[in-house]
């Protein structure tokens, strides 16, 4: 029997430039701003990871699709990002957990996908450029016409992409790390009653979550526009500060809920967006990266262990070193590639951040112990009786 003809599809930058492949997934067309991931493997979580949100995410590993997809390792509710681009589709799922093939999955989720790409080029290009806006089409075949829908699009700079993604209502989450194919967290979790955990659902991934709950929190996810007084009046023991997408800068709503929160004294952890928004909290500032830090094999040095870890990231803004009270907050951790700030700590309040994602998923679990650092520090805080 003979195979059908694959569909071209175009991917077309901003600049002008003009990439052909095939068609796979959603037959449509998207726009968004390329970002590349240098995960080996995990696209199943990439996908389903909300801080990709308004993105085209391009994967490095050149052989994707050949685990298909399956209900456990989403991370979230559906795929969010705006396209997906690797160098060669699978054509067959050999995975005994597969439910689907890739193709298929993101034909339902809506997300339109293109492979036969040289992806070692663009990556090049993105490092040289930046995150530079783009379109991919499988419907309209014209460059130039594809060019001016590009230009046209204003891209994702002061955008408020969290409403895109966040929660409707507060959600009580209860699962821990104790599935089948997850392994159990040795969190080390004190006696006494499980802490209240108020969590700022700003994209929030499914596997912080069960780390929080693993490590002997009693989580409630709350929406991310939620404000302070309304997270008061549910009497939280301490405060989580989730990943999430797009820039911090016009979150000013949350900014003002995390200042009066955590000047309150209310223990809090932030991670990704959540540190960058806690910066901007305390008086800082971030900025936009060149080309980011997506993918699951980042080093980054705890200074105050001098330990190095390899973490999962996937962020497109830092903080602003230069912009922080030194008299206020200390920087905890650096990224050993470009010195970038990783991690903050108050001098003062129980409160401390990180750039990266401990939960993983994908990548290393080498930077789990930051769940129990935050359920040590809570305790102490505000103990449990």
């Amino acid at each position: 029997m003979t195979k059908p003809t694959p569909k071209p599809c175009l991917f077309v930058f901003e600049d002008g430039d003009v990439h052909r492949g095939t068609h796979f997934g959603h037959d449509g067309e998207s726009l968004g701003e390329v970002v590349f991931n240098t995960a080996m493997s995990g696209y199943q979580e990439i996908l389903t990871d909300p801080s990709y949100r308004g993105q085209i995410v391009l994967m490095t590993y050149p052989h994707i699709g050949n685990t298909g997809v399956n209900p456990e390792d989403v991370e979230s509710e559906r795929c969010y990002l705006s396209g997906f681009v690797i160098r060669e589709l699978s054509p067959i799922v050999s995975n005994q957990r597969a439910t689907q093939d890739l193709s298929s999955y993101l034909d339902a989720e809506g997300i339109v996908g293109i492979a036969g790409i040289d992806t070692r080029a663009i990556v090049r290009k993105v490092r040289e450029a930046g995150e530079l806006r783009a379109v991919i089409s499988s419907v309209d075949t014209d460059p130039e016409s594809l060019l001016a829908k590009v230009r046209a699009w204003p891209g994702l700079g002061g955008v408020d992409t969290v409403k895109e993604v966040t929660c409707s209502k507060p959600e009580v989450w209860t699962e821990g790390l104790d599935g089948p194919f997850l392994p159990k967290l040795d969190s080390g979790v004190h006696a006494g009653r499980r802490p209240r955990l108020a969590v700022y659902d700003f994209g929030v991934k499914r596997n912080m979550l069960r780390g929080l709950v693993a490590d002997g929190f009693d989580v409630t996810v709350f929406p991310a526009y939620t404000t302070a007084d309304e997270i008061r009046e549910h009497a939280p023991d301490c405060l989580f500060l989730s990943n999430g997408p797009g820039d911090p800068g016009a979150l000013g709503d949350p900014i003002a809920s995390i200042r009066s929160l955590v000047n309150g004294g209310l223990p809090t952890f932030g991670i990704c967006l959540g540190h960058q928004l806690t910066a901007h909290a305390l008086g800082g500032r971030t900025e936009k990266m060149r080309f980011g830090h997506h993918g699951a094999n980042q080093p980054v040095i705890d200074l105050t262990t001098e330990k190095t870890e390899i973490t999962s990231q996937n962020h497109s803004f830092v903080v602003d070193r230069a912009s922080l009270d030194d008299g206020m907050v200390e920087v905890t951790h650096e990224n050993l590639n470009d010195r970038t700030v990783e991690g903050l700590r108050h001098r003062d309040l129980p409160l401390f951040t990180v750039q990266y994602h401990p939960e993983a998923a994908p990548g290393p679990r080498d930077a789990f112990y930051l769940f129990r650092r935050f359920r040590e520090m809570v305790a102490e805080h505000a103990p449990a009786s």
